[in-house]
């Protein structure tokens, strides 16, 4: 047992180490085309630059029927830009494909597509009837897809759960970090609130430190006796993170309130979904009392990447 206990905090802390390596871990890659009306029925089109490759490279673009596209040129017969428009390849190298479409009249409209929504339907004018449905599960969509890829939020919530632990205080160190992020989130998409990024980013990455130290104290510290407080002060950094997010996918401005709630609610999901997978581990791991004492180990990997990051992102703000 002792020697099965040894592998087993030593494949933990590997694995930690392993999502140390990116110090921006709240970064979503996206893909930008912009179409642009010249002409009735006439458009200019491309792709925007890429940190990672030209989008050109992965995806693969099926303009409605009737328009036909060169290397930079779409013309569309009859309705115009109408139809499905059609991206293969998303979710892979590229977590979401943002098409923003501007008519001679100034007006932009603005598409998400995901791996599990690859298509839109466009109408051929700025006047865009797009239903609240068709937006909100692909802001929802992205939403889990960004809290499930954040690895610094989910190591804060983590971090959380061993602070708290599961009882009853849960519930409110929960409902006080939703509440928090959900209010700094709306408050900077709708540009009520704006911070720039690397110093919110450096302050998330100390708020998991400083939980993970905190969970490692056996005092009765502020941070015990009052963890929803805690939560709820980091959660107004950690909105600010999703924010982030929010803002390099786009918002439309036709149902710019759905796509802010069904985003937040997303991230509320994907959350959720994590709390419940460590409650599960955590029943699990209740019949082997060996593997619940890697619970140092774990909170020391926890604070050490968190650590790695916040070097990172301290000094980025600081060049």
């Amino acid at each position: 047992m002792k020697r099965l206990l040894t592998w087993w905090r030593a494949a933990l802390l590997l694995a930690i180490v392993a999502i140390a390596a990116p110090a921006r871990a709240h970064e979503m890659s996206m893909a930008e085309m912009q179409v642009r009306e010249v002409a009735p029925g006439e458009f200019m089109w491309q792709w925007g630059a890429s940190e990672k490759y030209h989008p050109s490279q992965v995806l693969r673009v099926t303009w409605p029927e009737g328009c036909e596209a060169d290397a930079t040129r779409l013309r569309c017969s009859g309705p115009g830009l109408a139809g499905r428009l059609a991206i293969s390849g998303v979710g892979e190298s590229f977590s979401a494909a943002l098409v923003k479409v501007h008519w001679r009249d100034g007006q932009v409209r603005v598409y998400t597509l995901t791996k599990a929504q690859p298509s839109v339907q466009l109408y051929g004018a700025a006047d865009d009837p797009r239903g609240m449905g068709e937006i909100a599960s692909a802001y929802a969509l992205l939403g889990v897809e960004h809290i499930l890829g954040g690895i610094d939020h989910l190591l804060f919530v983590i971090g959380l759960l061993f602070l708290v632990g599961f009882r009853r205080h849960l519930v409110w160190t929960i409902t006080a970090f939703t509440a928090a992020h959900s209010l700094t989130l709306a408050s900077s998409a709708l540009g009520l609130l704006t911070l720039p990024s690397a110093p919110v980013e450096a302050s998330i990455a100390l708020s998991i430190v400083l939980v993970a130290v905190e969970a490692l104290n056996r005092r009765d510290t502020l941070a015990r006796r009052w963890p929803a407080l805690v939560a709820f002060l980091f959660g107004l950094v950690h909105g600010l993170g999703f924010a982030g997010a929010l803002k390099e996918i786009g918002l439309p401005e036709n149902h710019l309130f759905v796509a802010l709630l069904t985003f937040n609610v997303g991230v509320e999901l994907g959350q959720l979904m994590t709390v419940a997978l460590c409650w599960g581990l955590w029943r699990i791991s209740a019949r082997w009392p060996a593997v619940q004492r890697a619970r140092t180990a774990l909170l020391y990997g926890i604070g050490g990447v968190a650590a790695y990051w916040s070097w990172l992102r301290v000094a980025a703000v600081l060049s």
